[in-house]
């Protein structure tokens, strides 16, 4: 019976293959998993930039209207007009007594998956001086341009 030598870079060859392969395995596993983690907090950044500008947009209308009797004069909860229907709103009110500023506090409401997520922002409104809360804004007299 004749043996024949088996040279000894062989095994270590095929081990430094499954070493490699299971490297790679893993580094391809991170950058899958970290892609999808980046695409998921862009999503909700468009989310949060979307609620951002409805927030502001509540607040420019109550702020334009007058925080004076606004639940009274107008809705204080709802659906965002289309596309942003998959929005709702809701706006408190709070203050406002003996000179106070009116704290006005709005929530938008949204579904993202599986999961309820909302997001708040509270100002204070100065309230207006006088007895007319809604003052005729127009000139008393016309005036007339050569």
């Amino acid at each position: 019976m004749v043996m024949r030598r088996v040279p000894a870079g062989r095994g270590v060859i095929l081990v430094d293959v499954v070493v490699g392969t299971v490297i790679l395995a893993i580094a391809l596993g991170v950058m899958l998993s970290l892609a999808a983690r980046a695409q998921g907090l862009q999503s909700d950044g468009r989310h949060l930039e979307t609620v951002a500008d409805l927030l502001d947009e509540r607040l420019q209308l109550v702020l334009a209207r007058g925080p004076d009797e606004y639940a009274q004069r107008f809705e204080t909860s709802g659906v965002c007009d289309p596309p942003f229907e998959a929005y709702a709103w809701e706006l408190a009110f709070d203050g406002g007594t003996a000179g106070d500023p009116y704290r006005v506090r709005a929530t938008i409401r949204w579904r993202e998956g599986f999961r309820d997520r909302s997001a708040s922002l509270e100002t204070l409104i100065a309230p207006r001086l006088g007895d007319n809360p809604d003052p005729d804004r127009r000139p008393p007299e016309t005036e007339t341009r050569p």
